[in-house]
């Protein structure tokens, strides 16, 4: 018998169905220096709740164009366009402490 093989792209997305993981896996991607990673981790959250761009346009109040571009290879958002991403996919955005002290 053959074994049908899935895409790592498809038990990453499996994997974000997990409200824990996909807090862990956004701020491990908000750890690393290129801020694209944590761009992409938001859109495969979003991706893993089965969410739509027009959805995810009217729960942020932004135009589906403004959301492709933010999540972009080049997306430059604005903070108050992260908040609004964060809490249609059910987080939001806390400072803390650095461990380093």
């Amino acid at each position: 018998m053959k074994k049908k093989l899935r895409s790592y792209q498809e038990k990453l997305l499996e994997n974000l169905h997990d409200p824990e993981l996909a807090y862990h896996y956004l701020n491990e991607a908000l750890a690393d220096n290129d801020p694209r990673m944590f761009l992409l981790a938001l859109k495969n959250v979003h991706d893993a709740q089965g969410g739509q761009m027009t959805e995810l346009a009217q729960k942020t109040n932004l135009s589906r164009e403004n959301l492709y571009r933010i999540l972009s290879e080049k997306g430059n958002p604005k903070l108050t366009s992260i908040v609004s991403l964060l809490d249609a996919v059910g987080f939001s955005l806390a400072v803390q402490p650095n461990k380093k002290r």
